[in-house]
């Protein structure tokens, strides 16, 4: 098949996949136990949420990503899913091993909890089944579940170089079928490059302790060991059930004869290593007789410590290419008839031991773990220079783990076990991840080219449950889903609730103006200026009066300059000459006095106000202004595009004039603690700085912002408002201005002040259910 595939596909087709990932955790408190809390109400329905829900117990979170079309995309989505339970469970961590934390008796350990509903109760009595036949503390074993299939075009091309007299299903399902075997065969070698639990707590099972060393006072392992998940004390049936992988029909009536011998209640009780998965799952058997296999499940991999997402992007790249190798690697002619009892004991010798040279049996043959794993390395280099899969570097790691067992998890957990103790050393790991998930909580893996409040809006749909669909990634266009109800949204403000009526009117200033003086909106008066008019009369009307020159049709601050102490005739008409670059028409005004505050009104009320203090630096007696502007651009909070909380500095033409009104330029070089203002305008576009001011704002101005957006229609608008003193609610003010498409990011994420949740209120105003309704 090797050949074949050479043949038929270059390396963007054999990588091209689905694959998807489940991740179970833990929640425990900061002493290492088990957290008796319920599941996070902001996540919703447990049977609803298609990302965050729970497995066994309520707490047992378990995250799931969306398909997706790579390793990269599939890691960077699980990392987002952990940031984002990590950021919502409030002093507590996701424990980042698969074997448990200090755990109660089984009496103690709290079911997951469900509404009042069929499905919900369906769910409640399964657990407790299981609760009565296994015991709890073996249902709070986490893990790692990898579900895979090819893109159908792949398939679809093999079949047609087939000649084979099965149909297309049947072909389909051959090929799964056959992964299924190989899979089972080889999993040994996942279970001890991947396997990471070599130690266990005393009160996770005391059965389990004897002939075992202690690791400390309160854990177990013994030699070479590298995964307790998947041995003896792992997780599995009372009895071990071999399914016929020969058909799927053959599959399904093998599930069916253990359900009525009443060895298991369901197909879901199969803790096989890997499960053939249909198109539904709810009633897998029959709709694998039906429609057939959509993908495989593979379910060995433990929870890897060293990474916050439980999996390394390596050790998902390497899972990818073992599929291709479980895809072209030719069975036996000579099949021993008790070849799953073989493979499953070769399993379990490497769970146990398998850091020590273990001899393991091929087709009833004896063989060295390393002889043996090596042999199917090389033949995955091969596989791999053949179709040029540029994937060199990841087999290589994997025959240095085979080479020297310091290298695998298992040892370097087992050593940090004995260094600080297991519960210590595992805690520590637990509390950085969730540093680092605060430090990043304004990113979104993998899609930081975006906006950063698509990002933001992305972020909260996905805490919800509501699926998101990226329809346009430049133009920041996604899709939202609950249920039936879909809401298409373009960068994060525009979507269907504002009219394009409502966003022409706010686009130009002339109009915006007019609308608000008729419902006794308090706006500066003004002039309008005309590219290729006479300029004169205008310049010399407002020569050496407090201004604002911008052109009638512009947003971010763009063409903007402000005079508060006046102008000459030169500057204003330097200032027109700026403005003229952006639009046909330039509206020259009265300088409102006071400081400028952005009142962001979502819906019928102001979620949130800033203060936007202008682009500045403040000085050292050593540094330009050029070069402290650098400086300063280097803060990790700023960078380009609006992808970040807040936006590098420009010195362009506007700054230089603004300068100038204090006869400075770039080249000055500000004394020690001097702060020197770049601009008069606030933009956080420009550069600004951003200030919470929502709780310290009087109701009487958020009340005139909330009349302002609803008198153009909008139910998204940003107010900017001039405030003499913000205090005083008789005190002058000016609105100048009504922006469409307001940024949500500056109020997620102020520069200083309180971080507000306005993703929340943008979902609530596009009518989705942010109501829990799960205990």
């Amino acid at each position: 098949m090797l050949n074949q595939l050479k043949q038929l596909f270059n390396r963007e087709d054999l990588l091209a996949a689905s694959i998807g990932i489940e991740r179970e955790g833990l929640r425990v408190t900061p002493e290492g136990k088990l957290a008796m809390s319920k599941h996070p109400a902001v996540f919703g329905d447990k049977l609803k949420n298609p990302y965050i829900t729970t497995d066994f117990s309520e707490s047992q979170v378990e995250i799931i990503t969306p398909n997706l079309d790579s390793s990269q995309k599939a890691y960077d989505y699980l990392n987002i899913l952990y940031d984002i339970v990590a950021l919502n469970i409030e002093d507590e961590y996701i424990w980042p091993g698969s074997m448990p934390c200090d755990i109660p008796a089984d009496e103690h350990i709290p079911i997951a909890e469900y509404r009042d509903c069929k499905t919900c109760q369906e769910a409640r009595l399964y657990r407790e089944e299981l609760l009565k036949k296994y015991g709890g503390k073996k249902q709070l074993i986490s893990g790692i579940h990898y579900n895979f299939s090819f893109e159908e075009n792949f398939i679809q091309r093999l079949y047609e170089a087939e000649d084979t007299h099965l149909s297309y299903q049947l072909f389909k399902d051959s090929i799964y079928l056959k992964m299924a075997r190989n899979y089972l065969r080889y999993r040994w070698l996942l279970i001890y490059l991947l396997g990471a639990t070599p130690v266990f707590h005393k009160t996770y099972a005391t059965e389990c302790t004897r002939y075992l060393n202690k690791v400390d006072e309160e854990s177990f392992t013994n030699p070479g060991a590298v995964s307790y998940r998947n041995g003896e004390c792992g997780y599995k049936n009372h009895t071990d059930l071999y399914p016929d992988y020969s058909s799927v029909e053959a599959y399904a009536k093998s599930i069916e004869r253990f359900v009525a011998d009443g060895m298991i209640q369901s197909h879901k009780e199969l803790y096989s290593q890997i499960r053939p998965k249909a198109k539904d799952n709810t009633r897998l058997l029959e709709s694998l007789k039906q429609e057939g296999i959509l993908y495989i499940e593979v379910r060995s991999i433990d929870n890897n410590p060293f990474e916050k997402g439980g999996i390394s992007l390596e050790d998902l790249e390497f899972l990818h290419l073992f599929m291709l190798y479980l895809l072209i690697k030719e069975e036996s002619k000579e099949e021993l008839s008790n070849w799953q009892e073989e493979a499953t004991n070769n399993q379990r010798l490497i769970a146990k031991g398998g850091r020590l040279e273990v001899w393991l049996s091929k087709e009833g043959k004896e063989i060295t773990k390393t002889e043996w794993a090596l042999e199917i390395l090389d033949e995955m280099k091969v596989m791999e220079e053949t179709l040029d899969l540029n994937k060199a570097g990841v087999i290589d790691e994997m025959v240095k783990k085979v080479c020297d067992p310091e290298r695998t998890y298992a040892a370097k957990i087992t050593e940090i076990s004995k260094q600080k103790g297991y519960l210590q050393s595992q805690l520590e790991l637990a509390e950085i991840y969730k540093k680092d998930a605060y430090a990043n909580r304004y990113k979104l893996y993998g899609y930081d080219d975006m906006e950063l409040s698509t990002q933001i809006l992305m972020k909260e749909a996905i805490k919800r449950g509501i699926k998101v669909e990226v329809l346009d990634r430049s133009d920041n266009f996604i899709a939202l889903t609950q249920g039936t109800h879909t809401e298409y949204v373009k960068q994060a403000t525009k979507t269907s609730k504002d009219s394009y009526m409502t966003m022409l009117m706010m686009e130009n200033k002339t109009v915006t103006k007019k609308v608000l003086e008729k419902h006794q909106v308090c706006v500066p008066k003004g002039i309008e200026v005309f590219k290729g008019q006479g300029l004169e009369l205008a310049v010399k009307r407002y020569a050496n009066k407090p201004i604002v020159v911008k052109p009638k049709s512009t947003n971010f601050g763009k063409g903007i300059s402000i005079f508060t102490q006046g102008a000459s005739e030169v500057d204003i008409k330097r200032a027109l000459e700026i403005g003229f670059e952006h639009d046909d028409t330039v509206l020259i005004e009265e300088f409102a006095k006071g400081k400028e505050y952005r009142f962001l009104v979502i819906g019928d009320q102001v979620a949130g106000v800033l203060h936007r203090v202008p682009a500045n630096v403040i000085g050292d007696g050593a540094h330009t202004i050029t070069q402290l502007v650098a400086i300063k651009n280097q803060d990790s909070l700023r960078g380009r595009g609006y992808k970040t909380p807040l936006e590098k500095i420009n010195l362009d033409a506007s700054s230089a004039l603004f300068l100038k009104q204090s006869d400075l330029d770039f080249d000055y070089i500000p004394a020690e603690g001097e702060v020197v203002y770049l601009r008069e305008n606030s933009n956080i576009s420009t550069g600004g700085d951003s200030i919470d001011y929502t709780d310290d704002i009087p109701e009487y101005f958020k009340e005139i912002a909330v009349r302002a957006a609803k008198a153009v229609g909008a139910k998204f608008c940003g107010v900017d408002m001039m405030l003499e003193d913000y205090r005083d609610e008789k005190a002058p003010y000016a609105i100048i201005e009504l922006n469409f498409n307001p940024a949500i990011h500056i109020h997620s994420y102020p520069y200083k002040g309180t971080e507000r949740q306005i993703a929340e209120q943008v979902l609530k105003v596009l009518e989705f259910n942010l109501e829990s309704d799960c205990n």
